[in-house]
């Protein structure tokens, strides 16, 4: 497209091109009132991309305000490019999820490819280097072939991109539900370590000083991204595949190394990535928090296509590009630094004191924004809110245990469903011992790595049980978190924050908003009575298809500190005749289960399991003093299929066994299969026996660790389940795999 071709200012407004920008009538108008004059086509692209839900928040922002976002460790909070959070000796975590939904569903190889690239540039942009990945997935099911396509593309876009930059991805989560068939969720989290010195900010400061554009070239992939992703998928979505980036894991390389030397330079005063909404968004919001301008001229914008409009330079959501600002005069080095690897770096403006975004294309002003009308004065819709009347039903069911006969085949079939089966075809893509720090490898109940140079080590986490939330957002948005920070304690790790990714369909529903509403109240409850502030994230509505939203899905992520090497655990059998434990009590609790879902043809209904979260702190707290005092020599939380999916779990890959009488006087498929919440599962040495029930006081002995390779359950010397391990084991590695290669 060329100037020539685009429309003018009143037909703009009289044709109303800008619904076309995603724009209400409403919205335009405010515009127009910002400006005093009707916005030109360039303007009226900035706003629409800056006041699209992706990047301003107008419709979550409500509810985003309840979340606790301070705490004595946090040293950055949400409205950077990720959060930071002290972990001692002058050094600090920074971590940040991100959705890349709707372009994995178009396009899911680059899609979930520049997912990963654009969560990492969000956290070297903080200064630190970036250290491990993880991901949060969803999918319908695997019988069609549709959604097999969808599940091998995003895995190798994951795995590309990471293996080649060499960050290590080193955990995740995946659950298949049929609400996920035509949305796919593809949410990326990037976890990195900083020095408290080397700490960088998103800010255009210092009147006259350099903004440099650094990284790859501008070309005409991913225009209107960010409306993209604000919008329901439809069956035109296919025709937005050129709003879906490609990414080039080799120039993210490059371009991290250049970006680490550059934050130990005095030259630098600001760095943003450039990620939704491009060239856009970093100039409008880097002014904005510096209470400054920004003056650019299109025309030294490095371009990899020829003609570029200045709306099509500004919107392109190309990918490996960073915008920074320098210290006046110090350009010339931070263009030799930069050619050092490979990269341009160039003068493309100026830092002014009249808090404008200005752009100049061929000696003419072409557009002429405040930078605070972009970045902060978005609308703010407060949407209507209703109980779904479903959730009504559910909640008067009584609640009932379903009808198991068969106690050995329901355990089989449940670790053959492929949210519970092994995810080994997927991790065995992912290089996650790059860089060799990676103490814990995917597979356990967090990922662990360990802190350079220190005796500490981080581990990490995605957590979210959807269909628990679906059947009660406020419940199961606690449980969301709670889960999280049970996979951080069983591994020694003292949880310390979380960043969430809210993916929930579209808000213009008085009922998914109501979801949207519950599930954040819940995730804020949790995380104030656990010590897990939010310090970053990221809003995804409209996941849709065709008018059928997605289960809401706010995936949480979270990070810990293990303070010693020592205190390291993971979820396996380590030695014959060490004791069984359960920490926790049983109840018949199976809405969303996967029980549940297996008996009722993927159905869910009736009430998600309870949790009293004075009840949970109190069991964390316990089991992590017990793992810090060297008497625990394994960790599990009891998490979906319940207790036998989980004690199988256990013994998966340790040639060991387990004998176990569940003592409970409550029905036997209750006693295995309930998903009651608060649980784990540890084992403990003989001679530490003591020493452990004196700081557990809840913890029942159960049974345990035998030598054969035996998987015996009974209940009050009534056998339940004896199947032999090796059987159990070879069913639940093969089930994802089997899947794939079955016919659609």
């Amino acid at each position: 497209m060329s100037l020539m071709l685009e429309p003018n200012t009143s037909q703009i407004k009289e044709k109303k091109i800008y619904r076309e920008m995603g724009m209400t009538d409403e919205e335009f108008a405010k515009a127009e009132q910002i400006l005093g004059r009707t916005p030109n086509y360039t303007e009226t692209g900035l706003f629409s991309v800056m006041w699209s839900e992706h990047c301003s928040y107008k419709n979550s922002k409500p509810v985003l305000r309840k979340f606790p976002v301070t705490g004595e460790r946090v040293l950055q909070g949400p409205g950077e490019g990720a959060g930071i959070v002290d972990i001692g000796d002058e050094q600090a975590v920074v971590f940040k999820i991100e959705s890349h939904n709707h372009p994995s569903a178009i396009e899911p190889y680059q899609g979930a490819a520049t997912g990963v690239g654009g969560i990492i540039r969000d956290v070297f942009s903080m200064g630190a280097r970036p250290v491990a990945m993880l991901n949060s997935l969803r999918f319908g099911e695997l019988q069609s072939s549709r959604v097999k396509y969808l599940f091998e593309e995003v895995v190798a876009g994951i795995a590309g991109y990471g293996n080649c930059i060499g960050i290590p991805t080193v955990g995740g989560e995946i659950q298949f539900d049929h609400t996920y068939e035509g949305n796919p969720l593809v949410n990326a989290m990037c976890v990195g370590l900083i020095d408290h010195k080397d700490i960088q900010k998103g800010q255009a400061k210092g009147i006259g000083n350099t903004v440099m554009y650094v990284g790859a070239k501008t070309g005409r992939d991913g225009i209107h991204g960010a409306t993209f992703a604000s919008e329901e998928l439809s069956e035109e979505s296919e025709e937005k595949r050129p709003a879906v980036q490609v990414g080039d894991p080799f120039m993210e390389k490059l371009l991290l190394e250049a970006c680490l030397e550059l934050v130990k330079n005095d030259a630098l005063v600001g760095i943003q990535d450039m990620g939704a909404a491009g060239l856009t968004s970093s100039s409008a919001e880097m002014a904005s928090k510096a209470g400054s301008g920004i003056e650019m001229n299109l025309d030294f914008v490095p371009q990899r296509e020829t003609g570029m409009t200045p709306y099509e330079m500004m919107l392109s959501e190309s990918q490996e590009r960073m915008l920074i600002v320098i210290k006046k005069g110090r350009e010339k080095e931070i263009e030799e630094l930069f050619a050092k690897y490979g990269l341009e770096a160039a003068s493309i403006g100026r830092v002014t004191d009249d808090s404008m975004l200005r752009l100049i294309h061929q000696g003419e002003v072409v557009a002429e924004v405040p930078a605070d009308a972009l970045a902060e004065d978005a609308p703010v819709y407060y949407k209507p809110s209703e109980e779904p009347a479903y959730y009504r039903e559910y909640q008067a069911m009584a609640q009932e245990t379903p009808q198991v006969e068969d106690f050995k085949a329901t355990l089989i079939q449940l670790l053959s469903q492929p949210t519970i089966a092994s995810k080994e075809w997927v991790y065995g893509q992912y290089d996650y011992q790059v860089r060799t720090n990676t103490v814990v490898t995917p597979g356990s109940d967090a990922a662990v790595i360990r802190v350079r140079g220190t005796n500490k080590a981080l581990a990490m986490t995605t957590d979210c049980n959807s269909r628990y939330i679906y059947l009660d957002p406020e419940t199961g948005g606690k449980i969301a978190v709670a889960e999280a920070a049970r996979n951080i304690v069983c591994s020694g790790g003292e949880p310390l924050a979380i960043t969430d990714c809210l993916n929930f369909g579209s808000p213009e529903n008085p009922e998914i908003f109501w979801q949207l509403e519950k599930s954040t109240d819940g995730m804020s409850e949790a995380c104030r009575v656990l010590s897990t502030p939010v310090i970053g994230g990221n809003v995804s509505l409209y996941n849709e298809t065709n008018g059928t939203a997605v289960y809401p899905t706010p995936v949480v992520g979270m990070v810990g500190l293990i303070k010693d090497l020592s205190h390291v655990t993971t979820q396996s059998f380590k030695q014959a005749g060490d004791l069984i434990y359960v920490i926790g009590e049983t109840a018949a609790e199976f809405g969303g289960s996967e029980l549940q879902k297996l008996l009722n043809g993927g159905e869910i209904f009736g009430k998600a399991p309870a949790l009293d979260l004075a009840v949970e702190e109190k069991r964390q707290a316990a089991l992590l003093q017990a793992i810090q005092a060297g008497t625990v020599q394994s960790a599990h939380d009891v998490a979906e299929g319940g207790f036998a999916v989980a004690l199988a779990e256990k013994a998966f890959g340790t040639g060991l066994g387990a004998n176990v009488s569940v003592t409970e006087n409550i029905d036997q498929t209750a006693a295995l299969f309930s998903e009651t919440q608060s649980r784990f599962i540890v084992t403990v040495s003989k001679e530490n026996q003591e020493s452990f029930e004196s700081i557990v006081a809840d913890a029942k002995l159960v049974g345990e660790v035998t030598t054969e390779a035996s998987f015996i359950v009974k209940q009050q010397s009534e056998l339940i389940i004896q199947a032999e391990v090796n059987e159990l084991e070879d069913i639940w590695k093969g089930a994802i795999p089997c899947l794939l290669k079955s016919e659609a």
